[in-house]
């Protein structure tokens, strides 16, 4: 676009930033915007209105512009005030002196010049204010803050095992607010800061043991704020991705996502969060390698490997009187997938290795896959162990009839010996189900169903020590309406048979979150 263009569009960008000035009353905005929004090559101004070729200024504007060449071609039609003015303004800068013509013309054109003046002001002092207050020139923050009113209630009576708990049957008002700081250094590196406050711990939706936790709304500290995510990822060369931090999960560190389908609970994650891909925060570090591939559209093979050390921020792990450290820690996983598929489909296979170094006396491993397990399969971490999660996904070309369909399988075999009625083995598994633009553009419906991780070898089994949640079976079903770009508003219900210790352990609940994006 030509300078003289680019002079005439000035006005109407102008008058979309700040209202107009009382004197700007006689501004054509019409006939700037179709001028600006114009895809031809403009080099003359010609093909206006309002001053025409009769008038003594257009006349006095024609010979200023031929004398000193301010623009491509020297009008020769009619045109606005404003386009006329910003002739004029343009022609100022090539004049030393202004003769008694020039001063009419500035005489003439002054409302208009001052409106252009002011909103050119308006602009500068506005850019000034949005430098002045960044705090970084490197950094972007985003963040949410979800609201989340609802309970649950299980089908326990108090004389039970474990009774009844106060989130039974409660309603409550909860909420969190996540922030996001995404840093890069040369454009092409991220160091991810995350920082999260809330009052979900130990509510109803911040519990692990009935599959309540909640997948985006979930604190681990009671209205306390923590930096909870913290690493620096950069590339090397086109195709690796190298992560470390203080502060990471096994499953950020992949190459690309094993689900597609977006939960609301915690337990229908990554495609069912047990298995290999059961994680927990801690420092690590962790490389992935994607075939490049010339249309992006193209299926292509990606291998990611990970590690992940609890108590590596530490010499010693306080809690329970045990070493700590990056690599000489008894609770360490290394996860590697391999992955082929495109931004559609994908098809991935994952191991990890559930390391425990150094055990004393009683003491077990940790259990990875809390989120999504009876208790039985909660206490299956007697020892070191390795998991295997097979993941699938499909994506329809267009919004319809036709969901994302998401489908998930997980087993864990415990390799020690272990003592009789110690678990030797857990599965579980998910199917998801998401529609897009349901009733209305941008709407999202959500359905998942599977069985929790739960016990399905057991050394020296008995009917007394056998896991009498074998048979749970949870769901989830969601719709998210979407009141504008920065709010949605998500109803959903959930629930499920024998989903911890098989006591008559059915619960059912119901939510509605409120998610604010900034």
């Amino acid at each position: 676009m030509k300078l003289f263009q680019r002079l005439l569009v000035a006005p109407a960008a102008f008058g979309l930033i700040a209202p107009l000035a009382a004197n700007a009353a006689d501004l054509n905005i019409n006939d700037v915007s179709d001028y600006s929004n114009s895809i031809e090559e403009v080099d003359s101004i010609s093909k206006f209105s309002d001053v025409h070729p009769s008038d003594w200024s257009y006349k006095a504007l024609t010979s200023l512009a031929e004398r000193h060449g301010c623009v491509a071609a020297v009008p020769n039609g009619s045109m606005t005030r404003y386009e006329a003015a910003a002739l004029f303004n343009t022609c100022l800068g090539q004049v030393a002196q202004l003769n008694k013509e020039e001063r009419l013309l500035l005489t003439e054109f002054a409302p208009e010049l001052a409106v252009i003046k002011g909103r050119i002001d308006s602009l500068d002092s506005r850019i000034g204010g949005i430098e002045a207050g960044q705090f970084s020139t490197t950094t972007k923050m985003s963040g949410t803050t979800n609201f989340v009113i609802g309970g649950y209630g299980r089908d326990r009576t108090d004389n039970d095992t474990g009774g009844k708990t106060r989130a039974d049957g409660a309603t409550t008002f909860q909420y969190a607010t996540q922030i996001n700081l995404n840093t890069s250094f040369t454009g092409r590196d991220l160091l991810y800061t995350r920082i999260k406050a809330g009052n979900t711990k130990d509510q109803p939706f911040g519990q692990k043991e009935y599959g309540t936790y909640l997948a985006s709304s979930a604190t681990k500290d009671a209205n306390s704020i923590n930096i909870d995510k913290l690493w620096y990822q950069f590339p090397v060369g086109d195709d690796v991705t190298v992560w470390a931090g203080p502060l990471v999960e096994n499953y950020y560190m992949l190459a690309s996502a094993p689900s597609a389908y977006k939960p609301v609970l915690k337990q229908f994650a990554l495609g069912g969060n047990a298995g290999a891909y059961a994680a927990s925060t801690d420092g690590g570090f962790g490389i992935a390698w994607t075939q490049a591939v010339e249309d992006r559209s193209d299926p292509r093979f990606a291998i990611s490997t990970n590690y992940v050390a609890k108590a590596a921020g530490s010499a010693s792990d306080t809690a329970k009187n045990e070493g700590g450290g990056l690599f000489t820690d008894n609770q360490s996983k290394w996860l590697t997938k391999v992955e082929y598929g495109s931004p559609r489909w994908q098809v991935s296979f994952a191991v990890a290795q559930e390391m425990c170094n150094n055990l004393e006396n009683d003491e077990k491993c940790k259990s990875w896959q809390e989120y999504y397990a009876t208790s039985a399969g909660k206490a299956s971490s007697t020892g070191p162990a390795t998991a295997y999660s097979a993941r699938a996904y499909w994506k329809p070309e267009e919004s319809g009839f036709l969901p994302t369909f998401q489908v998930g399988y997980d087993i864990k075999n415990i390799d020690d010996e272990g003592d009789a009625g110690d678990v030797e083995q857990t599965q579980a598994w998910m199917v998801g189900l998401m529609w897009t633009d349901v009733l209305v553009d941008g709407n999202r419906a959500g359905v998942a169903f599977g069985s929790r991780a739960h016990a399905t070898d057991i050394k020296d089994k008995t009917e007394a020590n056998d896991d009498d949640a074998n048979d749970n079976f949870v769901w989830e079903a969601y719709y998210d309406f979407k009141v504008s770009d920065n709010v949605t508003v998500t109803p959903a219900v959930f629930g499920g048979n024998d989903v911890y210790d098989g006591t008559d352990d059915d619960i059912f609940g119901a939510l509605v979150q409120t998610t604010f994006k900034f």
